[in-house]
C-alpha cells in the first residue's frame, strides 16, 4: 500500500493539512474494497482527484474509469446516458446504445454532482447499488453490471433529503464511506504553499519569471475567504502571472484580483431564513389590521358617548384626541384647519372610515352596565337598538355638515374643500352627488 506522500506526488496534491491527510488515509484504506464512497466538500476543493486515487489503488485499476457529471446532463436524457436505450424507445433513438454502467462493467464509475440527479433516476441508481441490475430505456430485459460507484457532491445532503430532493435510502447506499474535504479557508498553512506552486507552474508554462508576494500580500492571501477554494486560488495566480509586469506583488495589487477583499460583505442568509420572510410580512399585515380595528372601536366608543352625554365640548375634546391618535395631528391643530400631511394618505384613511360605515355600522353596540334611574331592565335592548340607529344617522349628518362648511369656507371650490377635508377631489365630488348638494 502506497503512503500519503507518494499519493500526493503521483496525483499532484499539495498541502499538509491534518484534515486533508485524514481524507487521503480514508481513500487509501477503502480503495482495495468494493465499498461505495461519497466524497463531499465545497466546489473547487479537488473532489475529482479522490475517485482516481481509489480506482488506481483498487483491484479494478485495469478496468475502465468513467467520470459522469450528473449536473451537466439534461433530465430528459440522463437515464439514456447512464443505462442506455433501445432503438425507437424515444424520438431520435435511431439505434440501440449502451449506457455508462454497461460500458464500465468491471471498472469504476464516478458520479460527480450526484445531488443533482432527478428522483426518477435515483430510483434506477438505487437498484444498481442493491443488486447490480438495470434496464435500458425502452427495454424489458434486465441486465447485470459489476461496477463500483464513487460519487461526489457539494450539496448539503441532509438538507436535500429534508426538502425531498434526494432519497434518504440512496444517500445511505452511496455513503457507506464518506470522505469530506475541508475548504481552503480552513487550510491556512497550505494557501501560500499552493499559490507558490501555481505561480511556478505558470512561469514555466508562459516562459516568464515567477511572481512573488510581499509580506502584506501574503497576509491578505491568508485572510481572504476563498469562496471558490483551490480553483479560485489557481485562477488568481494565473491572472497575476500573465497581467502584472512587476513580478513583486503588493497587497494593493493583490486586492484588485480578490473580489470583495477589504470590504464589509453582507451577512450570508440561509435559505430556511429566506423562506421565513413571507411569515414576517404576514405578521406585519396582521398587526396593521389589528391597529385599524382598535381605531375603529375607539371611534364607535366616542360616538356612543356622544349619544349618551350630549356634551358637545367634552365630545369635541375626545374627538380631537382620537384624530390625533389616528392621523398624527398636533394638539394645536383644529379638526378643520390642519393642513393635510399627505392628501393621498388621508384619502386612504377616509375610505377606511367609509368602509367602516358600510360594514361595521350595523354591529350591536355595547350597552352600559349601569341602568339609569327608573329604567326597566327589559328596556335595555330597545335602548341599544335606538342608539344604533341614531349613531348611523348622526355620522351621515356630521359628514354632510363638514362637507357643507368646507364648501362654504372655500366659496364652492371643490379642490380647496377636498384638501381641507383631507380627501381626494374625486371622493368629494361623489359625496356632493350623493347628498345632492
Amino acid at each position: 500500500m502506497e503512503n500519503i506522500q507518494a499519493i500526493k506526488q503521483r496525483f499532484g496534491i499539495i498541502g499538509n493539512d491534518v484534515k486533508l491527510n485524514r481524507a487521503l488515509e480514508k481513500a487509501i484504506q477503502v480503495a482495495p474494497t468494493d465499498i461505495s464512497v461519497l466524497v463531499t466538500g465545497e466546489s473547487g476543493v479537488g473532489k475529482e482527484s479522490f475517485p482516481k486515487i481509489i480506482h488506481s489503488l483498487s483491484h479494478r485499476k485495469h478496468g475502465k474509469f468513467i467520470a459522469v457529471n450528473c449536473g451537466a446532463i439534461p433530465e430528459g436524457t440522463i437515464d439514456s446516458e447512464l443505462f442506455g436505450h433501445e432503438k425507437g424507445s424515444f424520438t431520435g433513438a435511431t439505434q440501440t446504445r449502451s449506457g455508462y454502467f454497461e460500458e464500465a462493467d468491471g471498472g469504476t464509475i464516478f458520479l460527480d454532482e450526484v445531488g443533482e440527479l432527478p428522483l426518477t433516476t435515483q430510483v434506477r441508481l438505487l437498484r444498481v447499488l442493491e443488486n447490480g441490475e438495470f434496464i435500458k430505456v425502452g427495454a424489458s430485459k434486465v441486465l447485470k453490471t459489476n461496477v463500483r460507484i464513487v460519487a461526489a457532491t457539494n450539496v448539503n445532503m441532509f438538507e436535500a433529503i429534508e426538502r425531498e430532493k434526494f432519497r434518504e435510502d440512496l444517500y445511505y447506499r452511496l455513503s457507506t464511506v464518506e470522505i469530506h474535504l475541508p475548504p481552503l479557508r480552513e487550510r491556512k498553512d497550505d494557501i501560500h504553499l499552493l499559490f507558490r506552486k501555481f505561480a511556478s507552474d505558470f512561469a514555466q508554462k508562459y516562459k516568464m519569471p515567477a511572481i512573488r508576494l510581499e509580506d502584506n500580500a501574503v497576509q491578505l492571501l491568508l485572510k481572504y475567504r476563498w469562496a471558490g477554494n483551490v480553483r479560485q486560488l489557481r485562477n488568481v495566480a494565473e491572472q497575476i502571472s500573465v497581467l502584472e509586469q512587476d513580478r513583486s506583488i503588493s497587497a494593493e495589487t493583490l486586492t484588485g484580483y480578490l473580489p470583495g477583499a477589504g470590504k464589509n460583505l453582507p451577512a450570508v442568509i440561509s435559505e430556511k431564513k429566506s423562506r421565513g420572510d413571507f411569515s414576517s410580512e404576514r405578521e406585519i399585515l396582521y398587526k396593521i389590521l389589528f391597529d385599524m380595528k382598535s381605531d375603529l372601536n375607539d371611534l364607535k366608543k366616542l360616538t356612543l358617548e356622544l349619544m349618551q352625554s350630549g356634551s358637545s365640548q367634552k365630545v369635541r375634546e375626545e374627538n380631537q384626541n382620537l384624530i390625533q391618535k389616528i392621523y398624527g395631528k398636533s394638539g394645536n391643530e383644529s379638526e378643520y384647519d390642519a393642513p393635510a400631511k399627505s392628501s393621498e394618505t388621508r384619502a386612504d384613511s377616509y375610505r377606511d372610515i367609509e368602509d367602516y360605515e358600510e360594514s361595521d355600522a350595523l354591529e350591536v353596540l355595547p350597552v352600559p352596565q349601569q341602568s339609569m334611574a327608573g329604567e326597566k331592565s327589559e328596556d335595555k335592548y330597545h335602548f341599544a337598538e335606538e342608539i344604533e340607529e341614531e349613531e348611523t344617522l348622526s355620522l351621515q349628518d356630521k359628514e354632510l355638515e363638514l362637507i357643507k362648511k368646507a364648501l362654504e369656507r372655500n366659496h364652492g371650490k371643490r379642490k380647496a374643500a377636498a384638501a381641507e377635508l383631507g380627501i381626494s377631489e374625486r371622493t368629494l365630488y361623489r359625496k356632493i352627488k350623493q347628498y345632492d348638494l
